[in-house]
């Protein structure tokens, strides 16, 4: 009797474990991509920690006066830079207030997507997430001009906002 409900219990320990956000430590395999900072491997929604692209619908001005579809740009830029390198590998950071899966991810050649995004100009540190850890990318891609530094743009979060007519929280 004591046997059965030490492994009662031990069953009911491993699978509230298994089922916490915790437990998923890393997600392994083919990318898809949702937006310039989002991603999904194997129906997970995953969230890049620390960076914010622009929006889908997000369009930002190219210095020579046209606007162009950065938000677009973003997202085809993200699933070139995943497709050179399969399968993709996600670590675990946190859970957003949308349940996504948020994370940091790497291409199988060890490249790291979050910073390679703020590199290339297709994406900004969100330092609020990120403290600064993707400054130095940012501030490379800027000098360059690339990506959304070659012109205007909103910040993604301001953009959100301005959509939704609210105060941005950034």
């Amino acid at each position: 009797m004591t046997f059965r409900l030490s492994l009662v219990i031990a069953t009911i320990a491993v699978s509230v474990v298994a089922s916490s956000p915790r437990a998923a430590e890393a997600i392994t395999g083919r990318a898809t991509v949702i937006d310039g900072d989002t991603i999904e491997i194997g129906g997970e929604r995953i969230r890049l920690h620390g960076v914010d692209a622009p929006e889908s619908w997000q369009t930002c001005k190219d210095g020579d006066g046209g606007t162009y579809r950065c938000g677009r740009e973003a997202a085809l830029a993200l699933d070139r830079f995943l497709a050179a390198s399969c399968p993709t590998r996600c670590a675990f950071v946190a859970r957003d207030c949308y349940q996504r899966f948020v994370g940091v991810c790497f291409r199988a050649d060890g490249r790291e997507v979050n910073h390679w995004l703020v590199a290339s100009g297709n994406a900004v540190d969100w330092e609020k997430y990120s403290d600064g850890a993707y400054a130095d990318a940012q501030k490379t891609a800027r000098s360059r001009g690339a990506g959304v530094w070659r012109g205007k743009f909103l910040l993604p979060c301001q953009a959100r906002a301005a959509h939704a007519s609210r105060e941005p929280a950034c």
